[in-house]
């Protein structure tokens, strides 16, 4: 199997798009070790990988608390040794316009993705270094590249994400590790669900609105994009070989953004 004898932390993965990649990376033959805030959804999502026979760890974790991110990565050396693969995947949302935008909401949403990006990052990569090999994926978006309205930090956070993982990957390429993004477009998560009643009422829309002239209004078939189509992506990239494929952020939206 692609993963194989491979050991992979995923944060933010008790549901959504982060136990998706998960699963999808247990049955390429990852360990995986599934990180998220809430420790029951995080112990559910690894009794799930274990139930289909594959090896899981559940590990809670706030990114935005240096100690307990910390003790997550030791948590995982212990269990099994190393590291190879990390995906940061924990995210929030905040829908509002930049006006009326509270300090703490901005903070919010930038400590849960930049600041929680970069202390795995820092607590991951020196097994890495020192095993020299590893894989940095960062859970980027389409936002990562243009806006939208009523989303100013989070487009913020995730435009900052596509530096992170640049600067990852020139500093870590002496040392074996790549660094790559994923930008998806609109995934039906619980994130999502979310905010489609939110922009509804911001924007004066029906939520059907919403979906069809805001969400997808831009992709080519009016389609979302899926969890399976943000796995096999992230599976890919954590068995690539070389680093022929670094410092890159890969679309996966339909067609909503083109690059």
């Amino acid at each position: 199997m692609k993963l194989s004898d491979h050991t992979a932390l995923i944060t933010g993965a008790g549901r959504g798009i982060g136990r998706a990649i998960a699963e999808g990376y247990a049955r390429a033959g990852a360990r995986v070790a599934i990180a998220d805030l809430d420790a029951a959804t995080a112990e559910e999502a690894a009794a799930a990988v274990r139930e289909a026979g594959g090896e899981a760890l559940a590990i809670p974790m706030d990114v935005t608390d240096e100690e307990a991110v910390r003790n997550g990565v030791d948590a995982i050396i212990k269990q099994w040794g190393k590291l190879d693969i990390l995906l940061a995947n924990a995210g929030i949302q905040h829908i509002g316009p930049v006006h009326k935008l509270a300090l703490s909401d901005w903070r919010r949403v930038i400590a849960v993705h930049l600041d929680g990006a970069f202390l795995v990052t820092r607590a991951c990569l020196p097994h890495m270094y020192e095993a020299g090999s590893g894989c940095v994926i960062y859970m980027g978006s389409v936002h990562s590249k243009e806006a939208s309205p009523l989303k100013a930090p989070y487009v913020a956070a995730k435009h900052g994400l596509l530096g992170l993982c640049r600067a990852v990957a020139k500093e870590g390429a002496e040392h074996g590790v790549r660094a790559n993004i994923i930008c998806p477009g609109f995934v039906r998560t619980p994130l999502v669900e979310k905010q489609i009643p939110e922009q509804a009422r911001e924007l004066g829309l029906s939520e059907e609105e919403v979906i069809k002239h805001i969400m997808l209004r831009n992709t080519v078939d009016h389609e979302f994009t899926t969890l399976a189509d943000v796995t096999e992506l992230a599976v890919q990239l954590a068995a690539f070989p070389s680093n022929a494929l670094t410092g890159q952020s890969i679309v996966v939206s339909h067609g909503w953004h083109m690059q």
